[in-house]
């Protein structure tokens, strides 16, 4: 990994554990920045702020956001920050099993496009962002072991919520509310080749064939990775993932 200095932490994304590299150069240059700005923001307006950490699929945002809820908790001068995802606010399968969704015009089995924009319930999603902010709720998660929503399950008091998702800066009118409910926002890109060697390795990782694995990424993933890329409000700040895995901030910015 060239000639930066690396550190492997221990982290648990999802329920489960395991180990996470980072550079030291992203620690001190990216993501300590960012908690002293929500510290600071925090500290300006004098309540319970809300952060975003948005990005399309395979570039780690479940990890990198566990690592700066992590980074926050061992440096005492920081606000600390409690990470949560938006995968908990999918539609049960339940739900989709008895609905459709309009996909490019079609009418189609909600089931078959589980991801999309379209099957995630808005409404759910910002009741519980005003409640997190003004007094505290209960979070939903997505549980990757039974492949459904469990809802109330992670109790929030956190001064400071970053929630990471896909969408969450989304410039479609349904999505309008949810954008506006942010106090910072952080937008991570990848270059669209780097997070298909990512999505298809991801699902060989998973059991699937090469052929079954690109399939998928073809059919589904790409156009995921095409509408957050192309179809994303402007963020507050901008990061970027790099071939090697490591984070940087835009220089454009």
């Amino acid at each position: 990994m060239s000639d930066k200095q690396w550190t492997t932490y221990t982290m648990e994304v999802n329920g489960f554990e395991y180990e996470a590299q980072f550079s030291d150069e992203a620690v001190n240059n990216v993501f300590l920045p960012f908690i002293k700005k929500l510290t600071d923001i925090y500290g300006q307006v004098g309540r319970k702020i809300i952060a975003y950490l948005v990005a399309p699929p395979a570039v780690g945002k479940s990890t990198v956001s566990q690592f700066i809820e992590k980074l926050s908790r061992e440096h005492v001068e920081y606000t600390n920050i409690r990470a949560l995802g938006l995968d908990g606010f999918h539609f049960s399968n339940a739900y989709m099993d008895a609905h459709f969704a309009v996909i490019d015009g079609s009418t189609i089995p909600m089931k078959m496009v589980k991801g999309a924009p379209e099957t995630f319930d808005l409404d759910i999603l910002q009741e519980k962002i005003r409640e997190v902010r003004l007094e505290g709720t209960k979070w939903p998660l997505y549980d990757r072991i039974i492949h459904d929503v469990v809802p109330d399950a992670i109790d929030v008091e956190d001064e400071i919520i970053l929630i990471e998702g896909n969408y969450l800066l989304l410039k479609n009118p349904k999505w309008t509310n949810i954008r506006a409910m942010a106090d910072y926002t952080v937008f991570i890109k990848a270059d669209p080749e780097l997070l298909k060697h990512r999505l298809i390795e991801r699902k060989i990782k998973g059991g699937k064939t090469q052929n079954e694995a690109e399939h998928f990424y073809n059919t589904s993933d790409s156009k995921n990775v095409e509408l957050v890329l192309n179809n994303s409000a402007e963020p507050d700040e901008i990061w970027i993932l790099q071939s090697d895995g490591d984070y940087v901030k835009d220089d454009d910015e």
